[in-house]
């Protein structure tokens, strides 16, 4: 067995193989670890002149082992693997050299068990004599005298109920037991047998003719489920009369299922007679009540107060002068064309409507507070959701909630929980009774069975929105559970259910610690929630990394098809709930002063401690993943039944134990790049107190894609193309192989591999490999409205393992328009290993896209000559709608500023300025179809993965400046924000070059590290920017001459009539002037008022063409 000897790591990473290789440092190095391709092999690693040579080792049919060495040497088969090593430790055997030092396994910290005054109720755990001995000190007389007493205690309970009324034989075997049976199922446990056979055979005893009459009744109640199933099995005629059958099963085991089959079979009756007769049992719909706001409305320097109605079941919007005055005037959700949120005005709101002569009105409103505003923003979009014509949504609202309950049951009111009450970014009261689509629940130490905590759900969220919502799953890991609801009209939208469970509890082998998963496709869009418990203590943030990359390795969800994927690459969102008991590192003697500094709601200083943002800043777990700003008080450790009072200090036998307060609980998630992602919310309670954690909730609006059905005739419509090329991966491998890339997705006939690269190695240890052929996919459908929605997952793999080396993701959105240019950062199971930088063109059929749902509000700032004016109500041009920047969707931004510092998102697009061709070029080739010649402009303001604008864009518009997000307050301001500033070098993408294979001064060019594009996560900013009239192509010449390439303030490469190629920086070489026109910070790395890191070395610098 390979699993004690010292040179088998199990299935420790690749990554982290040639680390232990590397630091052995001598030639004939070697370890095995399990395979990451293939289930049942083993991977043989070998260092020999620091390079890691990595060998397959299979099992054939009889289970015997072979390496897969060099060609022309026999192959050897062993039954076992240390017969293999043995005679692979003799030289001519076909590897790059003989085995010679075996490299041992690294000794791993066990965690401590952590003792709870309420422990948990865990499952039955096979003791050992010795653990017996141990826990007993060997006494046997303090044994008998415990179960002597126990029987004693329970004869005594016994002789206190009046039994009269039971049968005698049932009386003796209950007092027989007690007297007997149950010392000896005491010595039982003791010895290491927790079945309790005495237990057993009384409930046996007394469940004779109960169970004689289930095995009746179960086949019939069975055949009863089956009719009333909606979709019967093909074998119809065979009855599931496995647990009926087998008479000798435990009998609450039986007793379960006859429960289950009952509440089934109720349920169902239920639901078949109700729509039978169109009764919806009162709890099947949403009454969302009308709400009233009031608002000021300015008319000639005037501030008048008005009153607005939303009637979301009507879908009308009344305005009023009186709170009671008549409802005459009003206007109907059709006719209400947009929202536009003031930057400036956190409470100002603009609200675009249409008028019976098809004039558009613009109508400025000012709200009481910013939360009031987002309220009024909510019940609107629900209200166009509700009466859309639309057969299927393209966003749904989903609330996710965490609590570590803390073993001990959930109060009676829990309500403020799911309506986002209490700390943090919380929502308005006017936004109370409208139902989110899908309500993910994570507990942690969580005593309730599944059913009783899965009704209490469905029952409080039944009393707040009025419906009976369905469980999609639930899925429990000990005290571990998550829960998935759904509202029931969605309940055919929602298909291909997984769930599974990982154990990082002691050993990796104990449930207490540990994640519980659930994933599924929602229409044409893939979901994964994860709630994990990591391990507690202070001094354990190694041991949580480790907790999470074994999560991530181990889930086993999603779709099949991509295995060489971990989950972080395998749903379009993704989202990570739980305990992860990160801390905040201070000194425990700073314990006072934290308190204080968390009533006086000085967060920040104590955010730049915490833990988690610590290691996510290294790269060490959750890269890539965002987090929404913390604005509540740390969740953990308080005194139960209060939240006035932090439980920080805890006694032990050792001495006193510090628990400082923290954010123990946290949501965080990450989705594909260019989709619709936005956090509404995010928070804790005040009012739950029975457990020292705070239940925390965080809610997100989130775009979706249907089920697309193509109306186009396949026989006439243009078959679709994705082309790839000029792809070149940096890898930070140490090993001695050479790559491919395969490309998957779900809108491909196939996966595509690539034929191997060229490999390049630097003295820094990474490889950069190089892929001259041009990469080909052809889609299932070429309509632009499904193929714009569609991503594709890219794969580096080695052709002698066929392991990973990295993953990433390319938006297609991002090459609707012309060829662009990608770099992602590649990632494996959790770690950054290295980058990939390449180009995509996109060819689809004619066709169009619809507007999506979030693209109904915008965010503008204020137009000073409309705020200084008259004001009020004002008239427009109808295909005039004011210039507005898409504020709720942060995610399309390459730009990220939070907190002072740039995110990392993990890929950057070079996305080109929507231009046109002259009216002599072909338009199909950059996916122009279906626009517009005459009137296309590129809106810098537009953010929407629709791309789609409020109007044509107004030449004389304002630009828009970058505001503070009205949700979180002031940030710092600089001077510089409101200034133009001189025009900066920043890292750029390398143009591409022509379909060749690489030359060696296009090596020279291209030796720079990634630049990772971060984007914004609260607001934006933009400017106007000129057209340009450069003619566009995208098919790649032949020529090699070089050309000179634009260079755009906004990190944007425009194609000229070839691909142009890089210039090299020479000393003496005068640079072209540049004409001067607006910056536009918002896609570009550089914020106003920020400091640049200067350009490095040697890298070309970007320029107009002279």
């Amino acid at each position: 067995m390979p699993l004690f000897q010292p040179w088998y790591h199990g299935n420790i990473t690749r990554s982290k193989a040639e680390d232990l290789l590397s630091k052995a440092a001598r030639d004939g190095s070697f370890l095995l670890r399990g395979s990451e391709s293939i289930q049942g092999a083993y991977a043989l690693c070998v260092l020999y002149q620091n390079c890691v040579y990595t060998y397959r080792i299979l099992p054939n049919e009889e289970k015997k082992f072979s390496v897969q060495a060099s060609e022309g040497v026999p192959i050897r088969f062993f039954s076992v693997l240390s017969d293999l090593v043995e005679a692979y430790n003799s030289p001519n055997m076909g590897l790059v050299t003989h085995l010679q030092f075996p490299v041992p396994k690294e000794e791993e910290i066990e965690e401590e068990p952590e003792p709870n005054n309420q422990p948990p109720q865990l499952p039955p755990r096979n003791f050992t004599a010795s653990d017996v001995k141990e826990s007993h000190h060997g006494d046997s007389k303090s044994s008998d005298h415990a179960s002597m007493s126990l029987s004693d205690m329970y004869l005594q309970r016994l002789q206190q109920l009046d039994m009269s009324t039971l049968p005698e034989d049932h009386q003796k075997t209950i007092q027989e037991y007690f007297r007997t049976s149950l010392c000896s199922d005491v010595e039982q446990v003791q010895s290491g047998n927790p079945t309790l056979p005495g237990l057993k055979k009384l409930t046996w005893t007394i469940c004779r003719n109960l169970n004689s009459e289930i095995s009746n009744v179960l086949p019939t109640l069975e055949a009863f489920q089956r009719v009333l199933d909606q979709q019967l099995s093909p074998r119809i005629g065979q009855l599931r009369s496995q647990v009926s059958a087998d008479s000798s099963q435990y009998m609450p085991l039986r007793l379960e299922k006859l429960t289950k089959l009952l509440y089934s079979i109720e349920e169902k009756t239920k639901n078949a007679v109700f729509e039978s007769v169109g009764y919806d049992g009162g709890h099947r719909k949403s009454l969302i009540p009308p709400v009233t706001f009031e608002v000021k409305s300015e008319s000639l320097g005037i501030s008048t107060k008005m009153y607005i109605k939303v009637d979301v079941e009507s879908g009308k919007v009344f305005f009023k002068k009186a709170r009671d005055g008549p409802e005459d005037k009003y206007f109907v959700h059709n006719k209400i064309l947009q929202l536009v949120k003031s930057q400036k005005m956190h409470a100002k709101l603009v609200v675009v409507v249409e008028t019976e002569r098809e004039k558009v009105l613009r109508k400025e409103f000012v709200f009481n507070d910013t939360k009031k505003r987002e309220g009024f923003c909510q019940l609107l979009q629900q209200m166009k959701n509700k009466h859309s014509d639309k057969p299927e949504p393209d966003m749904i609202t989903v609330f996710v909630g965490t609590w570590n309950m803390g073993n001990a049951s959930p109060p009676h009111h829990i309500k403020s929980w799911f309506q986002c009450k209490g700390q943090g970014k919380t929502c308005d009261d006017t936004a109370d009774h409208i139902p989110y689509d899908i309500y993910v629940i994570g507990s942690q130490e969580d005593p309730l069975g599944e059913k009783e905590w899965t009704d209490t759900l469905k029952h409080v969220l039944r009393g707040i929105t009025n419906i009976r919502f369905k469980q999609v799953a639930v899925h429990t890991l000990w005290n571990i559970r998550i829960v998935v609801l759904a509202k029931p009209e969605h309940e055919n939208r929602i298909s291909h259910v997984f769930s599974d469970s990982v154990k990082t509890g002691i050993a990796n082998t104990l449930g207490n610690k540990g994640a519980v998963a659930v994933s599924f496709m929602f229409n044409g869009t893939s979901f994964g929630f994860v709630n994990s418990h990591l391990t507690s203590g202070s001094d354990k943030k190694s041991r949580r990394n480790q907790n999470y990359i074994n999560i991530l390795r181990f889930l086993n969800l999603g779709d099949k098809k991509l295995n060489p994927f971990d989950i972080t690459h395998r749903f379009t969102h993704l989202l990570w709930l739980g305990d992860l008991n990160y801390r905040i590192e201070f000194p425990s003697t700073e314990a006072e002063n934290i308190v204080t500094k968390i009533k006086q709601q000085q967060y920040q200083e104590l955010l730049s401690k915490d833990q988690l943002n610590m290691e996510r800043d290294e790269g060490k777990v959750f890269l890539h993943f965002d987090e929404e700003d913390i604005t509540f008080a740390p969740t953990y450790r308080f005194e139960r039944d209060t939240r006035e009072k932090y439980a920080y200090t805890k006694a032990k036998a050792t001495g006193t134990k510090y628990n400082l307060p923290s954010w123990c609980d946290r949501v965080l998630w990450k989705s594909y790049p260019l989709v619709h992602v936005v956090c509404q919310s995010y928070g804790c309670t005040n009012d739950i107190m029975t457990s020292d954690h705070s239940p925390v909730f965080a809610t997100f609006e989130v775009g979706v894609a249907s089920q697309f059905v193509s109306k186009q005739d396949p026989n006439t419509s243009s078959q679709g193309q994705i082309k790839f090329m000029n792809c070149v991966a940096t890898l930070l491998t140490k090993s001695k192989t050479k790559f491919f890339i395969e490309y998957h997705s779900s809108c491909l006939e196939k996966i595509v591999k690539t034929p191997e690269g060229e490999n390049t190695e630097y003295p820094d240890g990474s490889i950069k490999v190089r892929f001259a052929s041009l990469a080909e996919l052809t889609p299932i459908i070429s309509d632009p409205e499904y193929l714009l929605d569609q991503h594709i997952l890219i794969c580096v793999k080695s052709t002698d393992c066929d392991e990973s080396y990295g993953e990433g993701c390319v938006a297609l959105r991002a090459a609707e328009y012309c060829y662009t240019e990608f770099q992602i950062t590649l990632t494996h199971q959790g770690e950054r290993t290295g980058s990939l930088t390449g180009g995509i063109q996109l060819h689809t059929s004619e066709g169009k896209q619809t507007e999506k749902l979030y693209d109904f509000i915008k965010v503008e700032k204020d137009d000073p000559a409309t705020s200084k004016g008259k004001g009020g109500d004002t008239h427009i041009n109808k295909f005039a709608l004011p210039q507005a920047i898409d504020f709720t969707n942060p995610s399309y931004m390459e730009v990220g500023y939070k907190e002072g510092y740039a995110m990392d998102k993990g890929w950057s697009y070079s996305m080109p300025l929507k231009t046109v061709p002259s009216a002599g070029q072909m338009c199909k080739d950059l996916n122009l179809v279906g626009l517009s010649t005459k009137k296309i402009s590129y809106d810098t303001a537009i953010h929407s993965p629709t791309g789609k604008a409020s109007s044509p864009k107004d030449e004389n518009a304002t630009k828009t400046e970058m505001f503070d997000n009205p949700l979180y307050g002031q940030m710092r301001k600089t001077q510089a924000w409101a200034k133009e500033q001189e025009p900066q070098h920043m890292d750029h993408f390398m143009p591409p070059d022509a379909i060749f294979p690489y030359s060696k001064s296009a090596d020279m060019d291209l030796d720079r590290p990634p630049v990772p594009t971060p984007r914004n996560r609260s607001y934006t900013c933009s400017e106007s920017k000129p057209l340009l009239s450069v003619p566009i192509t995208m098919h790649p010449t032949s020529s090699k001459k070089p050309v000179v390439p634009s260079r755009s303030e906004a990190g944007i490469m425009v194609a000229s009539s070839r691909p142009p190629l890089p210039i090299k920086s020479r000393p003496g070489q005068s640079e072209s002037p540049q004409p001067s026109k607006p910056r536009d910070y918002r896609d570009n790395v550089e914020l106003p008022g920020k400091h640049r890191h200067p350009a490095r070395p040697g890298q070309p610098q970007l320029r107009h063409p002279s």
